[in-house]
């Protein structure tokens, strides 16, 4: 009986290390994130998030993940963030349309006009399934930067793939996380490699 019970709480922690091992390797993959050295972030205090570029074949998916990263933005209390109806009523004031580049005088303009330090842009690179059929699981790739808006110099920038499939989920019969959980997970990731203040 002790036995049995040791082998099942072996099988659980396994099973808890595979589970979780695969949705950070698919979730966090990605190149190294870059910050700029001798920056101190702290200096940061208030973002605006400007529309996000998006070159995937979803055309409302960029705008989820503008949604998404305010919120999960200001759930992490890292920096405030300007208010998104604020934001786009001076970027049509200012003639800026999404995606397009900003110079350093546009962007110095915004960051007076918004109070803001730093501008934040996103990427929705790719979206779509990881796999075939109704079985696909969602996958996304997302690259995010911060702008210093009186350098026009980029401070952070971090790219990753999250996917709702995983080699424990496909082991134990998981189903496959769903696209806003994938989005969720992949932008949290992403944020948690920007420096606090200080560093």
């Amino acid at each position: 009986m002790l036995k049995k019970m040791i082998i099942a709480g072996r099988f659980s922690v396994l099973f808890l290390m595979l589970f979780a091992n695969g949705c950070i390797l698919q979730t966090a993959g990605g190149a190294q994130p870059f910050f700029r050295e001798n920056v101190d972030f702290g200096f940061i205090k208030k973002i605006a998030v400007l529309p996000f570029s998006n070159n995937s074949k979803d055309q409302y998916v960029s705008e989820m993940v503008r949604d998404i990263t305010i919120t999960q933005m200001l759930s992490s209390r890292v920096f405030d963030v300007a208010d998104k109806g604020v934001v786009d009523s001076i970027l049509r004031e200012e003639n800026v349309q999404p995606g397009e580049p900003l110079d350093p005088q546009a962007l110095r303009r915004l960051g007076q006009r918004l109070s803001v330090q730093a501008i934040f842009l996103g990427v929705v690179d790719q979206v779509g399934e990881s796999g075939k059929g109704s079985s696909g699981a969602s996958e996304m790739t997302l690259t995010l930067r911060l702008l210093d808006t009186q350098s026009g110099l980029v401070v952070w920038q971090a790219t990753g793939n999250g996917s709702g499939d995983s080699l424990g989920r496909r082991l134990f019969g998981v189903g496959a996380k769903g696209t806003f959980e994938v989005i969720l997970d992949l932008v949290d990731d992403l944020l948690d490699t920007i420096p606090r203040g200080g560093a």
